[in-house]
């Protein structure tokens, strides 16, 4: 356990952001699937959809700081390339 005063906040403060980023992954998860199912199923009007709004909070996440941009920008790009393939 940390003695110094500023390290003991800063833990109190990394806790809190951990169980916002998993709570941001964990949503970004669920809504990759929904791609995934949609392009299993071939329906593309509802994987184009699913995909923009994967897109969308992909960058958001990026510009919280839960997820690097070349992570955010590989899974954008494997997701476009299976919706665009139906």
């Amino acid at each position: 356990m940390a003695n110094i005063k500023s390290q003991k906040k800063r833990i109190l403060t990394n806790e809190k952001s951990r169980l916002r980023n998993n709570a941001y992954k964990s949503e970004l998860k669920t809504l990759v699937r929904r791609v995934d199912e949609a392009v299993a199923s071939a329906d593309k009007e509802t994987a184009q959809d699913a995909l923009r709004t994967v897109s969308r909070k992909l960058d958001k996440a990026v510009s919280k700081g839960v997820l690097h941009k070349n992570n955010a920008a590989n899974k954008k790009s494997g997701l476009a390339k299976r919706v665009g393939a139906l």
